[in-house]
């Protein structure tokens, strides 16, 4: 069974759709099991972010897609508490090898998600990880309307109102074609 790690912060929710997304897709791949692994603002402690299971989890997963929505031009202040809690991992090089993707998330169309990507990429490349890109033409389908090759992009109009998030069918769409894609990745991978 290939295992996907989907670990990412979400403020509002619109990054969870798109974790939820990825997920459904990569559970389109026979054998294939994808866990969503929300990063909690209760899981930072003085300014450190500690929690082993996760980090075991992740240990466990072929392959780990990261997701932060873009806040001022770059993750989340929570999502890279995680990222720095796991240096003891890239000192090690305990990632090594494992399949790797990004996702984001603004309120803004560009609103610059490609920093929020780069850095995800960039962390993954550190940890010696194998990137892979969201693999859609912009407008295929209806797919990869923003134009994201690096990662998936997501975008919606900021509400302020409380009611509940919402994505847009692309987005949902281009994340659940990545999620297949990262499943289909780590098979021919392993052989």
């Amino acid at each position: 069974m290939t295992k996907i790690a989907i670990v990412y912060f979400s403020g509002t929710g619109h990054t969870h759709l798109m974790a939820e997304a990825i997920a459904v897709g990569a559970h389109q791949v026979a054998d294939t099991s994808a866990e969503l692994i929300p990063i909690l603002g209760e899981q930072i402690v003085n300014g450190r972010w500690k929690d082993d299971e996760i980090f075991a989890k992740l240990q466990a997963a072929d392959a780990i897609v990261f997701g932060s929505p873009t806040y001022m031009g770059g993750v989340a202040a929570q999502f890279k508490a995680f990222v720095d809690a796991a240096s003891s991992i890239w000192f090690a090089q305990g990632w090594k090898d494992k399949i790797a993707g990004g996702f984001t998330h603004s309120s803004s169309l560009s609103g610059d998600k490609q920093g929020t990507l780069l850095y995800l990429s960039i962390n993954a490349a550190q940890h010696s990880m194998i990137w892979v890109g969201a693999g859609q033409m912009p407008g295929q389908d209806g797919m990869n309307r923003l134009g994201s090759f690096m990662g998936v992009m997501g975008q919606s109009d900021m509400d302020m109102s409380g009611s509940p998030a919402t994505i847009d069918p692309a987005d949902r769409s281009t994340s659940q074609s990545y999620g297949h894609r990262i499943a289909t990745a780590i098979q021919r991978w392993h052989k």
